[in-house]
């Protein structure tokens, strides 16, 4: 099951692709979309690929990495193939490593494969990012598609004040909804880096963050019901209906609270559908809810 900071990253890049593309260093020349990721015949999918349609049109294949993962040179290698079968079209592959924890010896930007007579093998090459050494300073002034991620940046904790400040003043132009967004996303990944309680105390002074303190705090509110139902019961299994029952609810007012901004108000068809569902279809309206454009269009996918 996906975690909630991989639909928040990868929201981020299909919403803000020319701002990752700047971020990485590339200076397309022409249109950038999103084109399907999906090669599940072999290997499931990439997390995320875009179409540069410079005059010599190429797809930029792009990894998030939160654990490490010894085998993840290979994995990128046979993304990048199966997606040039695909499209057609050269493919170049970065990683980004969102946190220390997801290094690893054999990410050095290079896959070799040798034969012990000599012939034939070959060398490919593919780009790593460690999160915790960018500059800060580079998100800051980046676009604001990539603005989430500056806490996870090269930046000392006693620094985080000042930095969330110059986020701050970089989101003061855009409309609350869209600012409550970017703040959850950065609360969410400072998860990523930092206990929870620290990245709260840390925020807590934002503007536009009722929406985004209200994100963990529905989540904390429905397990904590959850618990104490499960607990009143006193048995092993009451407590872990009570659990699941818990998170469906504070799954479940997520929703409608960062559905509502886009979607409009929910009415009372639509909350006695999510009413109905159970947790697992929750979550997955909710990692569907930023490509829906109606209450419709979600319930329905």
């Amino acid at each position: 099951m996906s975690k909630p900071f991989d639909a928040t990253l990868k929201h981020l890049v299909e919403a803000y692709p020319e701002d990752w593309l700047a971020h990485l260093g590339f200076t397309p020349r022409g249109p950038v979309r999103m084109v399907d990721a999906d090669i599940a015949t072999v290997s499931g999918a990439a997390d995320k690929v875009l179409r540069i349609d410079d005059p010599q049109p190429w797809l930029l294949h792009l990894e998030l990495q939160a654990s490490r993962d010894p085998a993840l040179p290979r994995r990128l290698l046979r993304c990048n193939v199966l997606l040039d079968e695909r499209h057609d079209l050269p493919v170049h592959s970065v990683t980004i490593l969102l946190r220390p924890e997801a290094d690893s010896q054999t990410l050095t930007g290079t896959w070799k494969r040798e034969l012990p007579h000599g012939r034939g093998g070959g060398e490919w090459r593919y780009d790593v990012v460690r999160l915790w050494k960018s500059p800060v300073e580079a998100l800051l002034e980046g676009g604001i598609g990539t603005l989430p991620l500056a806490p996870l940046a090269a930046v000392e904790p006693a620094r985080l004040p000042e930095v969330v400040r110059a986020m701050e003043a970089r989101l003061g132009s855009a409309a609350t909804a869209e600012a409550a967004e970017f703040w959850v996303s950065t609360y969410i990944l400072m998860g990523l880096r930092y206990p929870k309680e620290f990245a709260k105390n840390l925020l807590q002074g934002v503007r536009a963050m009722k929406e985004s303190t209200t994100y963990q705090a529905i989540l904390e509110e429905g397990e904590a019901k959850g618990i104490e139902r499960g607990l009143s019961q006193g048995l092993s299994q009451g407590l872990s209906q009570g659990l699941s029952q818990g998170r469906a609810e504070g799954v479940r007012r997520l929703i409608v609270l960062m559905g509502e901004p886009r979607l409009g108000a929910a009415d009372a068809a639509v909350l006695a559908v999510l009413e109905r569902c159970p947790l697992a279809e929750l979550e997955a309206f909710a990692l569907r809810l930023q490509q829906s454009e109606s209450w419709a269009e979600l319930l329905s996918a």
